[in-house]
């Protein structure tokens, strides 16, 4: 695969370093789009490879060309693609934004995200769900942050930790800092569906959801990415 145009839908934190995630511009009958992970073929992909040639930090929904050299399967990760980051830097071509970024999220819904939740075929899918319900947590004093969100779909496709009160962690970076301006110097904030909403001033919540590497036997269910419309601004109190 030459030089793709990609969708970012997930930029997160991870312990290492990041991950991120989006569409290419090929179709795909389940998907919509073909979801792909950029990968280093070392290591974990640092912030640095997802910084532009200005030193700007690459965001979700901006479009991206990146180098993509050759698919590196790892099932259920089977949309991690090797990229090189070092001869061809990242260049954002434009952002998915306004009345485009709102038609554009319901058009490209997974049609089976069961595939990834229940079945583990595939690691990465984008879901409207009918519910959900978010919690930050910091402690002042170890300064642990956490942040988790929990969430129903429509039909059988629900994680039980996800579709659990305490939900799955979100590893996006921008509704982390979100998080983190909410909580000021530490405590807890829980909030379920409409107070969420309300909150962020959403008319509906989207959100690109993954899953991890083993740990403890398991593919973790992830939040890689939130999308909100109106989007929300990270520096909003």
């Amino acid at each position: 695969m030459p030089r793709q145009e990609v969708l970012i839908l997930a930029m997160t934190r991870m312990l290492s370093g990041i991950c991120t995630a989006g569409f290419t511009t090929e179709r795909d009958e389940v998907t919509g789009l073909r979801w792909v992970r950029p990968v280093r073929d070392f290591d974990t992909v640092q912030p640095g490879d997802m910084t532009d040639a200005d030193g700007r930090l690459v965001a979700c929904c901006d479009v991206v060309e990146l180098e993509l050299i050759e698919p590196r399967p790892e099932p259920p990760h089977v949309e991690d693609w090797l990229t090189d980051f070092v001869r061809h830097r990242p260049r954002v071509l434009r952002r998915l934004e306004g009345d485009k970024r709102a038609a554009f999220f319901p058009q490209y819904l997974d049609k089976d995200p069961g595939e990834v939740l229940v079945e583990h075929k595939r690691s990465l899918c984008l879901v409207r769900p009918e519910c959900v319900w978010a919690s930050f947590s910091l402690d002042g004093y170890s300064g642990k942050y956490e942040a988790r969100m929990g969430f129903l779909l429509d039909g059988d496709a629900d994680h039980p930790r996800a579709s659990g009160r305490r939900g799955a962690a979100v590893t996006d970076l921008k509704w982390r800092e979100l998080g983190r301006r909410w909580l000021g110097g530490g405590g807890t904030i829980r909030l379920e569906h409409d107070e969420l909403l309300e909150r962020i001033g959403a008319e509906d919540v989207y959100l690109a959801v993954g899953l991890s590497r083993p740990w403890q036997g398991e593919h973790w269910p992830l939040v890689v990415g939130v999308h909100v419309v109106p989007d929300y601004e990270a520096g909003e109190a």
